[in-house]
């Protein structure tokens, strides 16, 4: 099976981009299962079902989830329903549903976990440990017919995203970073069998700051001026996104690959 997750969708340029080149990146790939981080799309701050309705089309099949994805209340019944392809961070306190559902592709069914890391920004939010958190849900689901299990890690700290990965090395098919909107290049099968990225990156505005305008965020760090984000609509596209390519009979994954790609 191989599995696309996107990185985090930045308002309406990361909408359009995605359902511009998706189609693409899935036939080029051959693609059985689309997973994006959401907690950007809808201006930037969470998702409304609206552009849900739009990346679906699209061709994405599942949301993964972040800390503004309870920012919205038109998405809260959807993390709820387990019928609903979206969920968000299963350790973030007063976030709607588990954190986790499944999903079935035609190469089986799929387990898909979202979780918070424990610093995000310049706030602190109410998390539980992820690890223990993660060790819960793994239980639940021990005795389930998987074909892949996939992890992301919404957070900022890159050594609790590599300590992530290896803490879960063997005993899920990959681990994804994200948060960062900044890609790493460190994509690699870890030696247990898990495919891991510190952070994917984002899909959206190339010449910005993660998204955001410069002129909106440069007299931060020049003057220390409290500025508002003002989404950047302007200018070169990108995608970053991982592949990676899991067996299904044991959920271990062969291989991984990166796709950076300007538009």
């Amino acid at each position: 099976m191989n599995v696309l997750y996107l990185g985090d969708i930045m308002a309406e340029p990361g909408i359009q981009v995605v359902t511009e080149q998706l189609p693409k990146l899935i036939k080029q790939y051959t693609v059985d299962l689309v997973i994006a981080q959401s907690e950007n799309v809808t201006e930037g701050r969470g998702i409304v079902p609206e552009d849900m309705e739009r990346l679906l089309h699209a061709g994405v099949n599942f949301f993964t989830g972040g800390n503004w994805s309870p920012y919205r209340e038109e998405i809260h019944s959807y993390l709820s329903d387990p019928l609903k392809p979206i969920i968000g961070p299963a350790n973030l306190a007063g976030c709607p549903g588990e954190g986790w559902k499944t999903i079935q592709t035609p190469k089986g069914e799929v387990l898909i976990i979202s979780l918070l890391g424990q610093i995000v920004g310049n706030r602190v939010p109410e998390t539980s440990n992820p690890l223990t958190k993660i060790d819960s849900i793994l239980s639940q689901n021990h005795d389930s017919n998987l074909a892949a299990i996939v992890v992301n890690l919404h957070g900022d700290y890159s050594s609790e995203k590599v300590i992530i990965g290896h803490y879960l090395d063997g005993k899920v098919s990959m681990v994804v970073g994200d948060h960062w909107h900044v890609p790493t290049a460190d994509a690699r099968v870890l030696p247990k069998g898990t495919a891991h990225i510190t952070d994917v990156g984002m899909c959206g505005v190339l010449n910005a700051s993660l998204g955001v305008t410069l002129e909106s965020v440069i007299p931060r760090w020049r003057n220390g001026a409290i500025t508002e984000n003002v989404m950047e609509t302007d200018g070169p596209r990108q995608v970053n996104g991982v592949v990676v390519s899991v067996d299904e009979k044991n959920r271990t994954a062969r291989s991984i690959q990166a796709i950076r790609q300007t538009f």
